[in-house]
């Protein structure tokens, strides 16, 4: 019989080893450092290990209390529970939801919103650098992150932007937003980021009791207010009596589809001069300024001609598309991609006057080879915030585009992707910010880029 080979004294020294001591809960008096990427500033430990602190700004001196991490983690993340040294950028929050321990929607309610956009800016310089070996200059950008219109608000006051909500509900049927990284619900009675056409339904004022969560949604282009409704498993669906009409739409418990209750089940947008079903659960951007925002900045980074080829890339419902084909005309040509079932069904619909779009479905590096196309004039791409990685931007960059536009909710994934471009031999020509997450580290990037050798 063979005998079990013995553990050597390094494997019986590691498995004697006791587990790292948690920190949660410890708190450090910090000096705050830079802003980072995700909502929080960098600061340090006397013994030098990393803090990821929230409710705090560049230059601060605060309390930071450790929400997550143990000892010889890589770093922690932490709370500024008191502050002793403000920056003059510091604001009293006008929620009474912010703060630590609180909800987790918005990231700089304690900041002023010129100071929240300079936050977003050096983010954005940040990544570039890092991950694109860009500075401003070299990506054509002024450093400066827009507000949308309506937006530029006094301190103290919060713009409502948010068209599209998301309600957890708790034990006690209350409809409320999730802890910052945690699946505890901090029941509201009024959100003040969502649009007024979602604080008008009332929703934080009835009982809940069954469902898991409520999406409201209140369409810009039209009076169109819907809900969807998601059951804990074996709840029966509540009547659904909101202060304004809504249609209802509800999850199924075991395909995982929105399935209509009553009334549309897609709601209507407006941009372009173009009416746009989406609908339940497809994508369109939240802000009410956003999806016009950032289609002029396309259109006016790509410039279109008549009689262009065009690919709209993670299409949607076809925004993008749509004002491509108003652009090139009869004589030319648009394919979008979009790899979801419903988002297709929807741009099919709205582009249905136009004869030369073309609307395929499925994920853009699996159906973008397959298409044969070798060549086009015009790309745009809008993916999701992953990003559009390296053997998509590879084919792409062989496609010979004169320009391309690249939409990033997301830059460390914009950065990443640049890099890449500019290896398929792509320079950015222009790069423009635009804050249409408010409250929120959130931020939208157009960039436009164009073949090397035009630019050298």
């Amino acid at each position: 019989m063979q005998a079990e080979p013995k553990k050597s004294q390094a494997g019986n020294a590691e498995d004697a080893r006791p587990p790292a001591e948690s920190l949660i809960g410890r708190e450090y008096e910090v000096e705050v450092g830079p802003v980072a990427h995700g909502g929080h500033c960098i600061a340090r430990t006397e013994e030098g290990q990393v803090l990821f602190v929230r409710h705090t700004l560049p230059g601060e001196r605060v309390i930071a209390r450790v929400t997550e991490g143990e000892e010889g983690a890589r770093f922690l993340r932490a709370d500024a529970v008191t502050v002793l040294e403000p920056s003059k950028d510091r604001v009293e929050a006008p929620c009474p939801y912010a703060g630590p321990g609180r909800c987790g929607g918005c990231d700089w309610q304690h900041a002023k919103p010129g100071a929240q956009r300079r936050l977003k800016g050096e983010v954005i310089a940040e990544q570039l650098q890092r991950l694109a070996g860009l500075t401003p200059e070299e990506a054509g950008w002024d450093g400066t992150v827009m507000p949308a219109e309506g937006d530029k608000l006094p301190p103290g006051e919060v713009p409502s932007w948010r068209t599209r909500v998301q309600y957890a509900v708790d034990e006690d049927g209350n409809a409320g937003l999730r802890r910052h990284r945690s699946h505890e619900v901090e029941p509201i009675e009024h959100c003040m980021i969502a649009a007024e056409g979602v604080s008008e339904l009332g929703i934080e004022q009835r009982d809940w009791s069954g469902m898991a969560s409520i999406e409201a949604i209140a369409a810009t282009g039209s009076q169109d207010r819907q809900v969807i409704l998601a059951p804990k498993p074996g709840a029966r669906l509540p009547i659904v009596e909101l202060d304004k009409p809504v249609s209802v739409m509800r999850i199924g418990e075991k395909d995982g589809g929105t399935h209509r209750v009553h009334g549309r089940p897609f709601v209507r947008e407006r941009a372009d001069g173009r009416t746009y079903r989406v609908g339940s659960g497809g994508f369109w951007q939240v802000h009410p300024k956003a999806a016009e925002t950032l289609m002029l900045a396309v259109m006016q980074g790509l410039t279109p001609r008549k009689g262009d080829t065009a690919l709209d890339l993670y299409c949607g419902v076809g925004l993008f598309a749509g004002a491509l084909a108003d652009r090139v005309g009869d004589k030319g040509a648009v394919l979008g991609i979009e790899s979801g079932k419903r988002a297709v069904e929807d741009a099919r619909h709205n582009l249905a006057a136009f004869d030369r779009v073309r609307i395929e479905q499925g994920k853009v590096e699996s159906v973008l080879p397959r298409t044969g196309i070798t060549e086009a004039d015009l790309i745009v791409l809008d993916p999701p915030r992953a990003g559009a990685g390296k053997q998509t931007v590879r084919h792409l960059s062989g496609l010979g585009a004169r320009r391309i536009a690249y939409v990033a909710c997301d830059p460390a994934a914009l950065a990443r992707d640049l890099g890449y471009f500019r290896e398929g031999g792509y320079r950015v020509r222009t790069l423009r910010a635009f804050d249409l997450f408010p409250m929120t580290h959130h931020v939208e990037c157009v960039a436009i880029l164009e073949p090397a050798e035009k630019g050298a």
